[in-house]
């Protein structure tokens, strides 16, 4: 995490921007983005040409000898008009133009940049700012970035929120992805799932990249991305790049539309789709629409999530409490579609105040496996009751934490054959779920233990009752006495 002086430099930059007009977090954070981004390219330069030097060699160039002064460590000492002129005139056009090849991640999300910062003073106080943040290494950039989305703090409007960092990793640590993976997700926002997943497999998978293969299919074809919002785009492929992910596949599409056409490509899915969109249904794609006839967002997802995935590929995903227990032909459809056809694995319900300050919404992840020919055998519940934060709108941390426990017995299922259902966790059978509507909702077949409490015959109570009276008055007529004297 962040350091407290980094997280003072990056707010005094936010107020920069703040009190220069720019108060859209989203817009802060774009240019801001475009910074970082211009820096960087300057620090891999410096770096190629330190290579250069101890080989004896002479590698191909990000900027040619005519642009030598674009580099963010000279015009960094520009005065501010000169500086000024130099960012919004060349080197905004030189960074949109950097890849001939229009294919390529950076040309994509470049092409419609737009320079903002309004005035060359602001400007100057920008780059004197970013200038002092050191970034050297990997995870010093992405806590960076993650601390400047944090600041996201209100919901976007097709029912975006950021999904916290720690449920996220929780997610991506139960489904443990594999060097040889190609995950998605769908309505990728800031790209969190697929840089946790990125950062999960430097950590426990590092040997990866020692094979030429798994390396190339790493930085090139191992993360797809996809989202209907350009902004949110271009700061998930950022967050990505800064994460060491050379050439991420992110880019605008309307997942559940015709223009999507992605059929049995991935092997794992790890997704927040948005919950509250309600669509036409000529928005979308025909072939969702055959297995579940809805406008539900919620709904459309699991259904495209069966079909882009591989046979064999998984998913975990976050659905609201409303898609397990929905009485609706479309909710009994979806899921009896994953139950009798592929494998659901689990459900572990998450308490509301998950998402707050965003929203109060109650959710539950479904983690399930493509099969086509069913498989559900028996379907672990969970319920959690705390994240490790206090579940009001200040989300402090607080000591219980379900988390670490969820891991922990998801990956030996085994051993949760005996739990009886008034333990937090235990298994389902599938016939259970079938004579149940297909109802996925932990407390259809959860059982709370009452404590049977053996109270006194009434006639002793009332006893009890008036000695207790007769106490009481004897008092107050002391006190009464004691008034007159």
């Amino acid at each position: 995490m962040l350091t407290g002086e980094l997280r003072h430099k990056v707010d005094k930059i936010w107020e920069t921007f703040w009190t220069g007009g720019i108060t859209n977090p989203l817009t802060v954070i774009e240019q801001f983005t475009y910074l970082l981004f211009i820096k960087g390219l300057d620090e891999v330069e410096t770096q190629r040409e330190q290579e250069d030097a101890l080989l004896g060699i002479e590698s191909e160039r990000i900027f040619p000898p005519d642009k030598q002064h674009l580099r963010w460590s000279k015009f960094k000492h520009f005065e501010a008009a000169h500086m000024y002129d130099v960012v919004s005139n060349e080197v905004f056009p030189f960074i949109k133009n950097l890849h001939g090849n229009r294919e390529s991640a950076y040309a994509k999300y470049m092409g419609d940049a737009i320079f903002m910062i309004p005035t060359p003073q602001m400007l100057v106080k920008i780059v004197d700012g970013i200038d002092r943040i050191p970034m050297k290494d990997r995870d010093t950039k992405g806590d960076l970035y993650e601390y400047l989305l944090s600041k996201i703090a209100t919901a976007g409007t097709n029912g975006q929120f950021r999904t916290p960092r720690h449920i996220i990793h929780m997610m991506v640590e139960l489904m443990k992805p594999t060097p040889e993976d190609i995950i998605v997700d769908p309505a990728a926002g800031s790209a969190g799932f697929l840089v946790a997943a990125g950062e999960y497999l430097r950590k426990h998978r590092s040997d990866l990249f020692l094979v030429q293969s798994l390396k190339e299919h790493f930085n090139n074809h191992m993360f797809y991305g996809f989202d209907m919002d350009r902004t949110m785009l271009r700061i998930g492929a950022m967050n990505m790049m800064l994460h060491g992910i050379e050439n991420p596949n992110i880019e605008y599409r309307d997942s559940l539309s015709e223009q999507n056409k992605d059929k049995d490509k991935y092997t794992l899915i790890l997704a927040n789709p948005p919950f509250k969109g309600s669509l036409d249904y000529d928005a979308v794609s025909n072939d969702l629409l055959k297995v579940v006839k809805t406008k539900k967002t919620e709904l459309l997802f699991l259904a495209l999530f069966l079909r882009i995935l591989k046979t064999g590929g998984r998913c975990a995903c976050i659905v609201p409490d409303g898609v397990l227990f929905g009485s609706s032909k479309a909710h009994k459809d979806i899921r009896k579609e994953i139950v009798e056809n592929h494998k659901l694995e689990a459900i572990i319900s998450m308490p509301s105040g998950v998402f707050k300050p965003y929203a109060g919404v109650s959710t539950a992840i479904m983690i399930f496996t493509k099969t086509g020919l069913g498989g559900t055998d028996q379907v672990w519940f969970y319920d959690m009751k705390a994240d490790g934060y206090s579940l009001d709108d200040k989300r402090t941390p607080i000591e219980e934490n379900d988390i670490p426990d969820i891991i922990a017995r998801f990956h030996n299922r085994e051993a949760e054959k005996e739990r009886k259902r008034t333990e937090q966790s235990f298994f389902v059978p599938v016939e259970e779920i079938r004579e149940n509507d297909y109802d996925l909702s932990i407390n259809k077949y959860k059982e709370i233990e009452y404590e049977e409490v053996e109270y006194e015959a009434p006639s002793v109570i009332l006893e009890r009752v008036e000695a207790l009276e007769k106490e009481i008055m004897q008092g107050l007529q002391e006190l009464k006495e004691m008034i007159r004297g």
